[in-house]
């Protein structure tokens, strides 16, 4: 496992790269990882973590309906570096409070590593 768990919201990344979800779920793709908290289809918050320390780093979060793109959710936001027993890793946190539709993806986005993109699918 990649990424360590962050106390309070338990964000363990399971190594999918698409995962169901009800407004909640992981999913990491190489380095980068992603955190959706919510409920039924409402999202209430998204953490994405970038693995070691890399200054300067920026991450975003958007949606997806399939493979196209719907919009950005929260705009590029600089990330904190944080360490967790031992492990060093980039952090950025967004409240987001809204709902999202059945099937639609919550996907990171970090600059420098436009391959990576993991995403949560929100199901009802």
């Amino acid at each position: 496992m990649k990424m360590p768990v962050i106390a309070v919201s338990v964000l363990a990344l399971g190594g999918l790269l698409h995962t169901p979800a009800q407004a909640t779920g992981t999913a990491d793709d190489g380095p980068v990882g992603i955190g959706v908290i919510g409920s039924g289809l409402k999202v209430r918050e998204v953490r994405i973590t970038l693995d070691g320390w890399k200054a300067g780093a920026k991450a975003r979060v958007s949606e997806w309906n399939s493979t196209e793109y719907v919009r950005s959710v929260r705009g590029w936001k600089a990330m904190s570096s944080k360490e967790f027993r031992g492990h060093k890793f980039e952090t950025a946190i967004w409240k987001i409070n809204k709902n999202v539709p059945h099937g639609h993806r919550i996907c990171a986005e970090v600059a420098g590593y436009e391959e990576r993109m993991p995403c949560v699918t929100i199901k009802r």
